[in-house]
């Protein structure tokens, strides 16, 4: 466990205190300017203008230095409160000497004033009454029903379907469920997939070093018949000279299953093996018959589990998070398993008020932020930053900008095409009326700016942690060199959380823990999701806009995209399960 938590560890306000100091400095000046060209009246005016802004210094001294006090409590847990990760950029050696040494200027110094008075004055207010809870009582009506089978699965005899998936685990994921769809569909064998090694992730995880082979092998059994290993006489075969190798150039993406019964099903029935490598995203959501579609929630839902040493430290997280409360939260057993917090006979799931926390999903990784061409007040240096990054990494997308007329970076936020910066998801937080006092867990990594990015968030929510705070080094030396099975432990203790809070709703990563929560969650496990147009639309308003106004409006933004509905035609049914092919509505 991490030791020497102290004040310290936080954030101090003089980081970002001289941005909001100094925009009131600077209005202040103009208007004395403007008042000295006036004669007696503008030089006794300048002086009521000093004094006015040593009031405000004074003023916001004393408030933000109230929120750099420890508020937290963990009981015996000591915890290193998060002071931003490193600011030096992982993005390869050709952007090493990259480091952001002059201070940033913040756009939204007046607001993030403003939220700090609030969040000050609201330790004596109380928090709205639906911020932990589903705002609509038909949320718990849906309850989970993809285990349940409806008709029989016949004897594979077509051939064997190999995948190799690309990406991330997320998308990994996503491939692994596609395929076992795709067996049935085509009334193969699969065999158990395989990672690809990618530059990007660097990570040499395999299936079973993620996910319990056996369970999920027994699990599909009565649906599609799983092998470790291919036969020998097949995997002596040069796959490549026979034409079953299917890469995604091969696969249209939202592929329908009419794709491959026409095109994919003939090599299966002449070469007895086809192997697929990379699909991503290569099946649809619609039109999919019923069987197969309920088949992709059950594996999702029921046949992919952690291996037991990620189930087990993934339970470090939420007990620590909970700060050894002794309550079981709704999730807990699908996610951790054996490990769950044990509970008395008869005990319902139920997480304490003192226990409770939020997860936040902050997307503003370095290549999200490059590839979305948007701009985050860095200036020309930044810019320089990024560009040499699209360079590295997104060479495709530099061609097309020369080539091609792109949006402005004020057109692109004000479409709400850009990811929200820690400024941006700190006012939110704030104007939704969490208190200063939450526990917050920080799911990712390597937040692009690092410690001087996450000073505002940081500085107003001082009990915000990650995983890497939460675990001792010797817990979390094993995970070291595989991001994806960090970005599991992520999983975990964001599914688990009270709250789950996405900044950026096309996340994969928050699609298919929001999708978790809603299935395992009897409508009790509330996702905080923004509507990033409407967002921008009033954060364009910081210069003018008053912090209550300002407050109405988010939780207005924000509760909208809270209703219950049902799946919509052609989405994904990992993130909208509320459908019958996943789950059954209880009629009242």
């Amino acid at each position: 466990m991490a030791h020497n938590s102290s004040r310290d560890h936080f954030r101090s306000p003089s980081q970002w205190l001289p941005s909001i100091l100094s925009s009131i400095s600077y209005e202040l000046m103009q208007i004395s300017k403007r008042s000295n060209r006036r004669g007696w009246f503008g030089k006794h005016m300048s002086i009521g203008l000093v004094i006015l802004l040593g009031f405000f210094l004074v003023v916001d001294w004393w408030l933000l230095s109230g929120i750099r006090e420890p508020v937290a409590d963990y009981g015996s847990i000591k915890v290193k409160y998060l002071k931003g990760n490193s600011s030096k950029v992982f993005v390869g050696e050709d952007l090493g000497r990259f480091g952001r040494k002059k201070p940033r200027r913040t756009t939204y110094a007046r607001l993030l004033a403003k939220a700090a008075h609030a969040l000050a004055e609201g330790d004596t207010r109380p928090e709205p009454p639906d911020l932990w809870t589903e705002p609509y009582a038909a949320a718990s009506l849906w309850i989970p029903c993809a285990h349940n089978r409806t008709s029989e699965f016949g004897d594979s005899k077509s051939g064997y379907l190999m995948v190799t998936a690309n990406g991330g685990i997320n998308q990994q994921r996503v491939a692994v469920c596609n395929a076992v769809a795709v067996a049935r569909l085509l009334n193969a064998i699969l065999v158990l997939p395989k990672f690809m090694y990618s530059s990007v992730w660097r990570d040499t995880s395999q299936f079973g070093d993620i996910y319990q082979e056996e369970h999920f092998i027994n699990y599909l059994k009565p649906d599609v018949t799983i092998v470790k290993e291919l036969p020998e006489d097949l995997a002596s075969l040069d796959l490549e000279a026979i034409d079953s190798v299917v890469t995604d150039a091969d696969v249209m993406k939202e592929a329908k299953p009419s794709f491959y019964l026409k095109y994919i099903l003939p090599i299966l029935q002449r070469n007895k093996v086809v192997h697929f490598v990379g699909f991503g995203n290569r099946l649809a959501s619609d039109p999919v018959p019923f069987e197969i579609q309920r088949l992709r929630c059950r594996c999702n839902f029921h046949a992919l589990r952690f291996v037991p040493k990620i189930q087990e430290t993934g339970a470090l997280l939420i007990q620590r998070m909970r700060r050894n409360s002794t309550n079981l939260g709704y999730l807990d057993n699908y996610l951790v398993g054996p490990f769950a917090q044990p509970t008395k006979d008869g005990q319902k799931a139920h997480v304490a008020k003192t226990s409770r926390y939020l997860s936040l999903h902050l997307r503003f990784e370095i290549d999200m932020v490059a590839h979305s061409l948007c701009e985050f007040g860095g200036g020309d240096e930044e810019n320089r930053e990024l560009e040499m990054y699209r360079k590295i990494h997104f060479p495709s997308l530099v061609e097309q900008a020369m080539t091609k007329r792109f949006p402005s970076p004020a057109r692109l936020k004000s479409e709400g095409l850009c990811p929200l910066m820690p400024e941006e998801t700190v006012l939110m937080l704030a104007a939704l009326g969490f208190n200063r006092r939450t526990h917050i867990y920080l799911a990712g990594s390597h937040i692009y700016g690092g410690e001087s990015r996450l000073a505002a968030l940081t500085t107003l929510y001082p009990n915000l942690v990650t995983k890497e705070k939460l675990l001792s080094s010797a817990e979390i030396e094993s995970f070291a060199n595989f991001s994806s099975q960090l970005a599991a432990l992520d999983f975990i203790a964001s599914a688990a959380a009270d709250v789950f809070a996405i900044t950026d709703p096309g996340s994969q990563f928050s699609s298919l823990i929001a999708g978790y929560r809603i299935y395992y969650g009897k409508g009790k496990m509330p996702t905080t999701r923004p509507n990033k147009r409407r967002l921008a639309d009033i954060f364009a308003r910081n210069n003018t806009i008053e912090w209550k106004v300002f407050e109405k409006r988010v939780q207005k933004a924000v509760r909208q995209n809270k209703r219950v509905f049902s799946r919509p035609v052609g989405r994904s049914v990992y993130r909208y399960p509320r459908c019958e092919e996943c789950m059954c509505f209880k009629e009242i």
